[in-house]
Formats: C-alpha cells, sequence, structure tokens
C-alpha cells in the first residue's frame, strides 16, 4: 500500500480494504464455527448461513481486487 498510494488517504484506503476483507473472513470462518457446533445435520438454515458468509467474503474479495486494481492501473498507466 505505501508503495502503491500517492497519499496518506490511498494508503489508509489500500490497506483498509485487506483489512475489511481479513475481517470479513474471521467473521464468516466465526459463523461456520457457530453453525458446526450446533449441529452437523444438514439443515437448510444452516446451508444460508454459510452461503451468506461465503458472499460476504466473495464481495469484499471483489471490492480489494478493484481498490488494488485501480490503484495499479493508475500507478502503471495513469
Amino acid at each position: 500500500a505505501p508503495w502503491l498510494g500517492h497519499t496518506c488517504g490511498e494508503v489508509c484506503m489500500l490497506a483498509g480494504r485487506v483489512l475489511l476483507l481479513l475481517t470479513v473472513e474471521v467473521v464468516n470462518s466465526a459463523i461456520e464455527a457457530v453453525v458446526d457446533r450446533i449441529s452437523f445435520d444438514l439443515h437448510d438454515l444452516s446451508k444460508r448461513a454459510k452461503d451468506y458468509g461465503s458472499a460476504a467474503v466473495l464481495i469484499a474479495l471483489l471490492l480489494c481486487a478493484l481498490v488494488w486494481g485501480s490503484a495499479l492501473w493508475r500507478r502503471w498507466l495513469g
């Protein structure tokens, strides 16, 4: 992030996206652990909770890739 960001705000935005991704991943792991702790039986609500957690990780990952990709684009082509 310090290499790509030109200003303090850009560095914070790049680092913040990675920290957001890690935070969402930890929350997703917590959701999965709670669901598995309650029961290993297959249940529709358990599947939905895990799917929503995984979707949140995917959205955070795409956001992170978009921000970092635009920073790389700006650095090399801008």
